[in-house]
C-alpha cells in the first residue's frame, strides 16, 4: 500500500506540479487540494494524463466549514470534495477546491469530464448554495421548488423556516411559518445514591 501511494504521489507532483496548493496523506489515503481557477484544467489532466488516468468520480459532496475547529478556521468557507477512481491503474483520490467568495461560492462545473458529477453538483447546489458555473441543469435536487434557504449550511436553523401541511379546506399542500418553538433541549441526568459503587 505504501509503494502505491508513494507511486501515485510522485505521479501527481510529476504531472500536476504546483498546480496542487496542498498534498495530503493520511490513513492510507491522498487528499489534493488545487485553487478554483486551476479546478477545472487540474479534473481534465487526473482523468486524461497517462500517468493518472482517473476514469471515474465516485461521489462529490458540499463542505461548509464556517464552524470547524469551533470556528478558529480562517480560510474559505465552502469548499468541494471529490473521491476518484482509476481502474486502469487501481488508485484512488480525493480532490479538494474552496470557492473563493464565502457570500456567492461559485466554482466550475466538472459534468463535461465526469457525467456522474451531475446530480452530485445539483446536490451540492440545494443543500449548501454552491452555484457550478457550467451546469445544464442546475437546480434542487432534494429539497422543494419553493424551498428556501440551503439546509446544510451551517447557520441555517434546525427548525427550518416554514413548514408544510395539507389544508383540508383549499384540498392542497400549503407553506405556512413554523409553528415550532425553537428550545434547547438539555439531558436529565439521574444519580442514584449508590450509582456505580461509589459513596
Amino acid at each position: 500500500m505504501t509503494q502505491k501511494l508513494d507511486n501515485l504521489q510522485a505521479a501527481l507532483e510529476a504531472v500536476l506540479g504546483g498546480k496542487i496548493k496542498r498534498l495530503q496523506r493520511e490513513l492510507g489515503e491522498l487528499t489534493i487540494t488545487v485553487a478554483a481557477a486551476d479546478y477545472l484544467e487540474v479534473a481534465r489532466t487526473l482523468r486524461d494524463h497517462e500517468a493518472l488516468k482517473f476514469e471515474q468520480l465516485m461521489d462529490l459532496c458540499g463542505l461548509d466549514y464556517s464552524t470547524y475547529k469551533d470556528g478558529q478556521y480562517d480560510g474559505p468557507r465552502f469548499c468541494v470534495v471529490s473521491h476518484l477512481l482509476s481502474l486502469t491503474k487501481n488508485w484512488r483520490l480525493r480532490l479538494k477546491v474552496f470557492a473563493p467568495d464565502d457570500d456567492l461560492p461559485v466554482l466550475a462545473s466538472i459534468t463535461e469530464i465526469w457525467n456522474s458529477a451531475n446530480w452530485f453538483e445539483r446536490e451540492a447546489f440545494d443543500l449548501y448554495g454552491i452555484i457550478f458555473d457550467g451546469h445544464l441543469d442546475l437546480r434542487r435536487l432534494l429539497t422543494d421548488y419553493g424551498f428556501i434557504g440551503h439546509p446544510f449550511r451551517k447557520d441555517f436553523p434546525t427548525w427550518g423556516n416554514v413548514e408544510m401541511r395539507y389544508d383540508e379546506e383549499q384540498k392542497r399542500v400549503i407553506y405556512q411559518p413554523v409553528t415550532i418553538e425553537p428550545r434547547e433541549i438539555v439531558p436529565r441526568v439521574i444519580r442514584e445514591d449508590n450509582y456505580g459503587g461509589l459513596h
